[in-house]
């Protein structure tokens, strides 16, 4: 299958992107890398009357360190980019580990990390990271600019706080204290395909304690999740009663759904042995790793 008939235009600059979404609205379809849109509009899963190409677009594009220990990240910074990127590496090195799981190296050198958070799949590892690292991401309007926290950006299935007529510009990322550390890991059937389940975790230790926790969740429902469960775990002794007393939270907090590669009931258990093997890991805590079996 093809896609249907559609008006294409290359914008010049982000002004002439807004200029044309103000025009069209939701008729018009923005295309970055092309990664996520171009397969549904071959599958007829949506069907823009006009393509508006971002993609020569360079003052969308890079890393850079701001004062103030903030990273900003272009919208059409690619994937593989990222990769490269030392600044990712020193200040936010879960975002390169999860970077490494998306997809193959011909989607990763073509993808975008603003395209992967509008398209907001939420089987997506980088939509979790952008919950547990905090992140702000940056939209333009006819009316301005407009800064909408990651907890709030994702709305549901491929839906976002993204009006029509707004483009996403920049991704903002606090850097990561010197002493944190951090988990990622997935469940799928093959690396480079959508995850099963996933967490993306941050954490600050201290006296074999977490200090601070941030568990984002990824595969589990229609949104990534930023489990509020983690409060279960910061400030105490981790013994067996206190990760099973969190799996149970963990548990009310989870409403995965259920397709061909997975039931629900088996997300659910899957999201546990990742909280297990996380907090094992994070806490250098081989003990723990019991409760962590798939």
């Amino acid at each position: 299958m093809k896609a249907s008939a559609f008006a294409y235009a290359r914008a010049t600059s982000v002004a002439n992107v807004l200029e044309l979404l103000t025009v069209h609205g939701e008729k018009a379809k923005v295309l970055a890398g092309g990664q996520s849109l171009l397969p549904a509009m071959n599958l007829r899963l949506v069907a823009p009357e006009l393509i508006i190409d971002i993609g020569e677009l360079a003052e969308l594009r890079g890393v850079v360190l701001e004062g103030g220990g903030v990273l900003t990240i272009g919208a059409l910074t690619r994937h593989a980019d990222l990769l490269k990127s030392p600044e990712i590496a020193a200040h936010a090195p879960l975002l390169m580990d999860a970077v490494a799981h998306v997809a193959h190296p011909a989607i990763r050198n073509r993808g975008t990390i603003g395209g992967r958070l509008a398209h907001a799949d939420p089987a997506s590892e980088l939509p979790a990271c952008m919950l547990t690292l905090g992140a702000i991401v940056i939209a333009r309007g006819p009316s301005g600019e407009r800064r909408i926290a990651a907890s709030e950006f994702f709305a549901g299935i491929y839906e976002t706080a993204l009006a029509p007529q707004e483009l996403l510009v920049a991704v903002e990322l606090p850097v990561s204290p010197n002493n944190s550390t951090h988990f990622f890991r997935e469940f799928a059937r093959r690396h480079g395909d959508y995850a099963i389940v996933g967490l993306a975790a941050q954490a600050l230790v201290k006296d074999e304690r977490f200090a601070d926790l941030r568990l984002g969740f990824f595969a589990v429902g229609d949104r990534p999740l930023l489990a509020r469960s983690a409060g279960k775990l910061v400030d105490v002794v981790i013994t067996s009663a206190v990760l099973s007393e969190a799996f149970s939270a963990l548990d009310e907090e989870l409403d995965p759904l259920e397709d061909q590669q997975a039931t629900a009931t088996m997300r659910r258990h899957l999201a546990k042995v990742l909280l297990a093997r996380c907090v094992s890991s994070l806490l250098d805590r081989p003990d723990l790793h019991a409760g962590a079996s798939a």
